[in-house]
């Protein structure tokens, strides 16, 4: 059964090992080397991630060679993609708003009479 990408995009552990092999294909035994957990808890999501397309796992001599499918998570990008857009214009516009009212601050500021305070207490001698 073909799982789905966000589900495995949902576990830090798997978005770190999808980090991993971004950089360069790695046997289970170094995959698993990097991660303080047991060698059954990182095969386990390793097969989430093969059953979810992202990975694949092929058998070189002894070893089991773990590389990214990078095409199985181009939906996931685009659909984050939409929503990054979507907040960095809602960021940008909030920083507009505080940038404005910084300026009406200041500006208030400038405009305002300076009032000295009162001396409280002796007269000084003349």
């Amino acid at each position: 059964m073909r799982r789905d990408p966000f589900q495995a995009i949902a576990d830090p552990v798997r978005r770190e090992i999808i980090e991993l092999l971004s950089r360069e294909p790695l046997t289970i035994m170094q995959v698993v080397d990097k991660f303080e957990m047991t060698r059954p808890g990182v095969v386990k999501h390793l097969k989430i991630l093969r059953d979810c397309g992202i990975i694949d796992i092929k058998r070189k001599g002894r070893e089991q060679v773990c590389s990214i499918q990078t095409k199985s998570l181009v939906p996931a990008f685009m659909w984050i993609e939409k929503f990054h857009m979507e907040w960095t214009h809602r960021v940008n516009s909030f920083e507009r708003y505080i940038h404005e009212l910084h300026h009406l601050n200041t500006a208030e500021q400038k405009h305002k009479p300076k009032i000295k305070p009162k001396s409280h207490g002796k007269r000084k001698p003349r």
